[in-house]
């Protein structure tokens, strides 16, 4: 069984593991986080860990029963009771819920760990994956938004209307 966890400092390697392998599959539907991002990873993971001891960042990792890194659940730009969801799950790992379960546990966290009120993520119109997330869910469309040429939707979910845990979808990540 999975277990969606707080970033911490010893999951570096693991998740350097999971960013490198999975490397490829990614670029295929957001922008390639470029060569400097792997050889400044050390840094970069401890400079964010630093900024999410500030609150306005929420990093989650999500382990399997082996220690591996399955995805990664993020809150960014925490701020007034909102913050904005992004998330990207190994490529051996899609197609079995392991996203939708992930940003269900997240949106619980966002709701009674984080004190959030609602969330907000974007997608393009071209990932599918995503956007059924997004509807299965509980996230409702409220525009068109432009993700790096792309053409895309924002969405907006209200924590207080969720009942069940449920809740999440897909947006920006911040990279660490």
């Amino acid at each position: 069984m999975a277990v969606l966890e707080r970033l911490r400092p010893d999951h570096a390697p693991a998740l350097l593991a999971f960013e490198r392998e999975n490397r490829a599959y990614f670029a295929a539907s957001v922008p390639d986080r470029g060569d400097a991002y792997f050889s400044d990873f050390a840094e970069r993971h401890r400079a964010l860990l630093d900024e999410q001891e500030t609150g306005t960042i929420h990093f989650h990792v999500l382990v399997g029963e082996e220690g591996e890194i399955l995805g990664r659940f993020n809150l960014i730009d925490v701020a007034d009771g909102g913050a904005e969801l992004g998330y990207r799950v190994a490529e051996r790992a899609t197609g079995r819920g392991v996203a939708t379960a992930g940003v269900r546990e997240l949106c619980r966290l966002a709701r009674e760990e984080y004190g959030l009120s609602r969330l907000t993520a974007v997608t393009t119109l071209d990932n599918a994956g995503s956007r059924a997330v997004l509807g299965r869910v509980g996230f409702g469309a409220v525009g068109s938004v432009t993700l790096d040429g792309r053409v895309g939707t924002a969405y907006e979910l209200d924590l207080a209307t969720v009942q069940d845990g449920r809740g999440g979808g897909f947006g920006r990540e911040r990279s660490v």
